[in-house]
């Protein structure tokens, strides 16, 4: 790895967002390619991060840092990535739709979990809070992801969760997507009962899960 890179990475995991994209810049200038820069540096970057986050070393506040730092970095490089896949932008583990269901306003851990799976490769569009069975299956219909993630943070909102994978069914796109549950009250039990592909019980799982699933 350059050192380039490495510095990247340090930074990244310091949350550093000014230094990370100034490296990024730097990067390009030395002429490392997009995807290079964007793998080990960005990527290889939040890898660490994910794994820290596991393992307890790191907390919420400091990867939604790390996160941010990291999309600093990527901003610089969308343009030039887009340009390098036909403007099909980055996508190198597929299209991920993710949002917090409907009657739930919560939204930190679902935000981390999106900027996460954007870390790790994903192309993520995040349907925000309070999202309704129709928005989830418009979603589906209209940007075809492999994987559709759901949240949610109250026990009174888990049951549309399979409201959701209902109306999934129904509009005949249930097996054409892979589901992921997860929130504070969320089980795999739970995921099971209402017919998910996978439960993931914090952030950093979530992505081993997506990238299992995106296989």
């Amino acid at each position: 790895m350059s050192n380039t890179l490495e510095q990247v990475q340090k930074d990244l995991y310091e949350g550093n967002a000014d230094a990370v994209k100034a490296g990024v810049e730097k990067a390009l200038a030395e002429g490392m390619p997009a995807s290079e820069i964007l793998e080990t540096g960005l990527i290889g970057g939040m890898d660490v991060v994910g794994r820290d986050f596991k393992c307890g070393d790191l907390y919420i506040p400091e990867v939604l840092l790390c996160a941010r730092a990291m999309h600093a970095g990527l901003d610089v490089l969308k343009p030039l990535l887009a340009e390098s896949h036909g403007g099909t932008g980055r996508a190198a583990l597929g299209k991920l739709v993710i949002g917090t269901v409907q009657g739930d306003m919560h939204d930190i851990g679902k935000n981390l979990v999106s900027m996460m799976l954007e870390g790790a490769g994903f192309e993520v569009t995040d349907l925000g809070i309070d999202t309704p069975p129709a928005k989830f299956v418009e979603a589906v219909q209209t940007l075809q992801p492999k994987i559709v993630g759901m949240a949610a943070m109250l026990t009174t909102t888990m049951p549309v969760m399979k409201t959701i994978i209902e109306a999934l069914a129904e509009a005949g796109l249930r097996d054409k997507v892979k589901v992921i549950v997860g929130g504070a009250p969320v089980t795999s039990a739970f995921a099971k009962q209402i017919g998910a592909d996978a439960f993931a019980p914090d952030a950093a799982t979530a992505v081993d899960v997506a990238r299992g699933l995106a296989a």
